[in-house]
């Protein structure tokens, strides 16, 4: 893999927003509520370098929102439309899908058939708006994210596809690589991976073992770490510094997809494009 062919995409959406607010309510909210700090957010990813800058639409779905005086269909649509206000045709948009917060059957009380039409529905709101791209992420049931591939797939739109591994190399689910690959086998999608829950040391190990099992595009976005007190003081695990030499393996693993999750923002998105293009 060429430097040149990788493609730099953005870091967190919801600790970044917290990060401006000092409030942990769902960030999707903030569509509606504070609209001003998502196209903030998503014009210093652009400033940054990122060339696919995800909407504000993580978790926007109808077992969350549905508690809200909110509609789905609002709080995506608006979340779209926000991303593309701010990129102004600079980067991809991507429409951002989660996991629901129920699991399927039989370890919870979800079916197969209300999973697929709670992703449908915001979905179908997201795509109504034009996203470049589908983003599934954050799943740590393989299975759930199958469901989701099947209602993105019918919007012809690339679709990225990234699940949540431990150390270990599975979900808390107990899927591993390959199982999530053969799960995924009839989706079309644009690129595979993971993100999320491991710093970028801990994580270079799971992607690199991607290539075993499929020859599809690769997509890593890691943690910048869980939140410590260092002096009196809020810090995340891994400095800009630590984060990015640690993220430089992944290019090795044949990653084409790169850039952060929780904990990392603009500035760890800025410093890992001038370290891979030496811009």
């Amino acid at each position: 893999m060429r430097r040149s062919d990788i493609v730099l995409l953005d870091g967190a959406v919801g600790t970044s927003l917290w990060e401006k607010t000092n409030d942990k309510v769902a960030v999707w909210r903030y569509n509606i509520e504070n609209p001003a700090i998502v196209t903030e957010l998503a014009g210093e990813y652009v400033d940054a370098g990122a060339q696919i800058i995800l909407a504000n639409t993580f978790g926007a779905n109808r077992y969350a929102v549905g508690k809200t005086d909110y509609s789905v269909q609002t709080i995506v649509s608006e979340g779209v439309r926000l991303a593309k206000e701010a990129v102004r045709g600079r980067a991809k948009v991507a429409l951002a899908v989660g996991p629901l917060p129920i699991l399927l059957e039989p370890y919870g009380d979800l079916t197969e058939e209300d999973a697929y039409a709670a992703f449908d529905e915001q979905i179908s709101a997201g795509v109504a708006q034009k996203p470049d791209v589908i983003v599934l992420q954050t799943f740590m049931d393989a299975d759930m994210m199958r469901i989701a591939g099947q209602a993105a797939a019918k919007h012809n739109l690339p679709i990225f596809s990234m699940l949540t591994f431990t150390e270990v190399g599975k979900t808390i689910m107990g899927h591993s690589v390959e199982y999530f690959v053969d799960a995924m086998k009839e989706i079309p999608l644009a690129a595979i991976g993971m993100n999320c829950s491991l710093g970028p040391d801990k994580a270079i190990p799971v992607i690199g073992s991607f290539r075993q099992f499929t020859d599809l595009p690769l997509a890593f976005k890691p943690n910048a770490g869980k939140p410590i007190l260092q002096d009196g003081e809020q810090k995340v695990e891994y400095d800009i510094e630590t984060f990015v030499e640690d993220c430089i393996p992944a290019l090795d693993c044949d990653v084409t997809y790169i850039g952060g999750c929780c904990g990392s923002n603009a500035a760890y998105i800025r410093a890992l494009g001038k370290r891979i293009f030496g811009q």
